[in-house]
């Protein structure tokens, strides 16, 4: 067992479209956590003790049910120990929460592989990608989260099949994070159980352009892909101004724009010499609808989580 151990965990986004809940790409920005024992008495240690800065600092959930601590805690029950008495998480965070960025997933995972380096478990990164699955109910943020750039996870006979997606190297992401949040489970709770078969044969057919326009840039490609028909048509409507910012992105040059995740975040794929007057105008967008908003940009993907 090693003294003390950091990790650091991309932010990220999924779905991009028409890749609902299989599609994930690693975004620059970090969650970093610290992981040691307090003191050098293992029996008299206390309890866990969990610090939260950054963004995170004004999360106030119990240590159990946040997503770091049971991270951790997952990790130790699948190598089959117990979480180490007088454990002290150090967590600081500039993953925006409950924005669409993927905080929960790089949460989840940062707690994974911080009980892994500590206490030297046997777990791998589909192992760490697995577990943190199962915490999160969906593996589009996890994927990247642990392997980095842009993942596809479909499910096999023996579990999880994860593959990297090409990026042309032309396309930018711009994200515009708004001032208000939506929970992914009021997100989930707005979508229908069942669709109609032609519908879901068109969202095959956007899933498939989604994989061939990153590939390619293929502008044609992209905007078929990111209108999507599976989840956003009946999300859109928890997002104040989402008509609007996304028209806005095509307008400064887009080929489209969606939700990141299950939003509010909105996602741009532009072209990169397009991306920071595509930001500026979701951003001007979403100030018409009076909300306040921030943009940023990003021309190639992240790499996954790194231990010290």
């Amino acid at each position: 067992m090693r003294a003390s151990v950091t990790v650091r965990v991309p932010a990220s986004t999924s779905n991009l479209g028409a890749g609902f809940d299989c599609v994930g790409v690693a975004v620059g920005r970090w969650l970093r956590l610290s992981a040691r024992r307090a003191g050098s008495g293992a029996q008299g240690a206390g309890p866990v003790t969990l610090e939260r800065t950054g963004t995170l600092a004004a999360l106030d959930e119990p240590t159990e049910q946040d997503w770091l601590y049971r991270g951790f805690a997952a990790a130790c029950r699948r190598a089959g120990q117990p979480v180490p008495p007088g454990l002290v998480l150090a967590a600081e965070s500039e993953i925006p929460v409950a924005r669409g960025l993927g905080s929960s997933a790089a949460a989840a995972v940062a707690g994974a592989v911080a009980a892994t380096a500590l206490l030297g478990l046997a777990l791998d990164a589909h192992a760490l990608a697995a577990l943190a699955t199962e915490l999160e109910g969906h593996p589009d943020n996890v994927a990247p989260a642990v392997f980095g750039g842009a993942t596809l996870v479909v499910g096999g006979p023996d579990g999880a099949i994860v593959t990297p997606l090409v990026v042309h190297p032309s396309l930018a992401f711009v994200f515009a994070v708004p001032d208000f949040t939506v929970e992914t489970k009021h997100a989930r709770a707005v979508l229908p159980a069942t669709l109609p078969h032609a519908q879901a044969v068109r969202a095959a057919a956007k899933s498939a352009a989604l994989v061939q326009g990153l590939a390619h840039g293929d502008p044609r490609l992209l905007a078929a892909a990111l209108d999507d028909v599976l989840h956003v048509p009946f999300r859109r409507a928890l997002v104040r101004g989402y008509d609007e910012v996304t028209d806005a992105a095509r307008r400064a040059g887009a080929h489209g724009a969606t939700l990141s995740g299950s939003g509010p975040t909105l996602l741009a794929l532009a072209p990169a010499v397009r991306a920071a007057a595509v930001g500026a105008a979701m951003v001007r967008a979403w100030r018409d609808c009076g909300v306040s908003a921030a943009a940023f940009h990003t021309d190639r993907p992240a790499g996954g989580y790194e231990t010290d």
